[in-house]
């Protein structure tokens, strides 16, 4: 009998969950996505259970609407899925427990796509200031020269950027070796 009165009360977050989740919350949010995004996957991923959004609403204290929107978003991220149960018509919602599947896919569709886009406006950047060095003002071809060898330093690092971010995708390892050669200023 004492079983059944336990499965009646409402859920409650235990300090541990809540120290957690606000943690997990702050640091999401420091990489740039939402706070709750962060508090609903720590507690999902802390659940031995999935759970209702009306569950994940109540022990958030959060609204409806904010937890559907930030499920939702979580879903399309890959890192929650949505669970059935037998006989229960409301979704539930487990979280992806591989973090190298949930890290791997974020580095592919944010990281990576800012590093093509960084390389693209250096490269366009050095086709400009090459295109300036020729100029026969003296001023204006130091200053230009000056910024093709700076645009090809960080132009360089940036490509370094981008084959050590699809090698970590690729083999989830990376050789930091030349990571090192260019923070040291050492040319190969």
């Amino acid at each position: 009998m004492s079983g059944a009165s336990e499965s009646q009360e409402p859920r409650q977050l235990w300090e541990s969950e809540r120290l957690v989740s606000d943690a997990v919350g702050r640091l999401i949010e420091f990489w740039g996505f939402k706070r709750h995004m962060g508090r609903i996957w720590a507690v999902l991923y802390m659940s031995d259970e999935p759970l209702s959004a009306r569950e994940l609403q109540d022990l958030l204290q959060l609204s409806a609407g904010t937890v559907s929107m930030t499920v939702n978003e979580l879903q399309r991220w890959g890192v929650v899925k949505k669970v059935h149960r037998p006989g229960d018509r409301r979704d539930y919602f487990v979280a992806e427990g591989n973090f190298w599947k949930m890290i791997s896919r974020v580095f592919n569709e944010r990281e990576r796509v800012e590093i093509l886009d960084a390389i693209d406006a250096m490269e366009e950047a050095l086709r400009y200031a090459k295109a300036k060095a020729e100029t026969t003002d003296p001023a204006q071809r130091r200053r230009a020269l000056r910024q093709v060898d700076r645009i090809g330093q960080l132009l360089e690092l940036a490509k370094l950027g981008r084959r050590l971010l699809e090698a970590l995708l690729r083999r989830a390892r990376v050789d930091a070796t030349p990571l090192l050669r260019v923070l040291l200023g050492q040319r190969r």
